[in-house]
């Protein structure tokens, strides 16, 4: 039986029906979602009663997976990362970024399932990198296509936030000699569907490096302006058993951070990717 969509917004996003991720996927329901995702970019499905082991399964199907060097992992499913504001200050992820963006080959996807939620808020917005690209003049264009722009882990996981034990710092200096600054283009041609889109995000983006210092922090500060124009992006109200699929080469995202002292728990599986072109 074929899935059905719902699509969401002219940039981006469907929600999926017609499928229990909690159960293996067939080769038909694999290659349908992965066709999905190309198109609309970010995919929710509504009702799913996972575990964390079906969670890793089920993105595992679609790449292997990348375990992260700072956040815990979860005791049944390594590859599952838990974003818990009980045991981390989650602010950082109340930006818009791209995932993982600090190494070579950053994630191509993520899986992102809802434990715990707060009674309202705590919502996550996700913006097209294609739409916000297809929007810009084509000499501005000409310009990007030929820049590259650093990405640096600190600037999401700086150390005296993310070091305060002696464990904590271990791990964050290994993380730091692991993961030194690299660059990646601006402009970031998709693998499978040939699109380009901007890729540089307020998460890890530290600077534009073939204009001097001024120019490019300016050119950067519009691009990240310009890429979270509401024209480009929507924003998802989390309910129980929400999973939310993304491609993280043509896309970036936000979550909202309005709904302290309140608990909110989320678990992550990341796909890796491919070095951008």
């Amino acid at each position: 039986m074929s899935l059905t969509l719902t699509r969401l917004s002219p940039a981006l996003g469907a929600i999926v029906e017609g499928v229990d991720l909690a159960q293996p996927l067939t080769d038909s329901q694999q290659q349908e979602i992965h066709q999905a995702l190309l198109q609309h970019q970010v995919l929710f499905f509504r009702e799913q009663d996972i575990s964390p082991r079906q969670q890793r399964d089920f993105a595992a199907r679609f790449g292997d997976l990348h375990t992260h060097p700072i956040y815990p992992q979860h005791p049944d499913a390594p590859q599952v990362m838990i974003l818990d504001t009980d045991a981390f200050d989650l602010k950082d992820n109340a930006i818009w970024h791209t995932d993982v963006t600090f190494i070579e080959t950053p994630p191509a996807a993520a899986v992102l399932a809802a434990r715990q939620l707060p009674e309202f808020g705590g919502d996550t917005l996700w913006a097209s990198s294609f739409a916000a690209w297809d929007a810009l003049s084509d000499r501005l264009k000409t310009l990007l296509e030929g820049l590259t722009a650093t990405h640096d882990f600190t600037k999401t996981f700086p150390l005296k936030r993310f070091g305060l034990t002696p464990a904590d710092r271990a791990k964050w200096e290994q993380t730091r000699r692991d993961n030194p600054p690299l660059s990646h283009p601006v402009v970031r041609t998709h693998p499978e569907s040939g699109r380009k889109g901007l890729f540089v995000n307020g998460g890890f983006t530290t600077e534009i490096n073939e204009l001097p210092e001024e120019e490019g922090a300016a050119l950067l500060a519009f691009l990240l302006a310009h890429q979270a124009r509401p024209e480009f992006s929507i924003r998802w109200r989390w309910q129980a058993g929400d999973v939310a699929f993304w491609d993280n080469r043509s896309t970036s995202h936000y979550a909202v951070d309005d709904y302290r002292p309140t608990r909110r728990i989320m678990h992550r599986a990341t796909i890796l990717g491919d070095k951008p072109f």
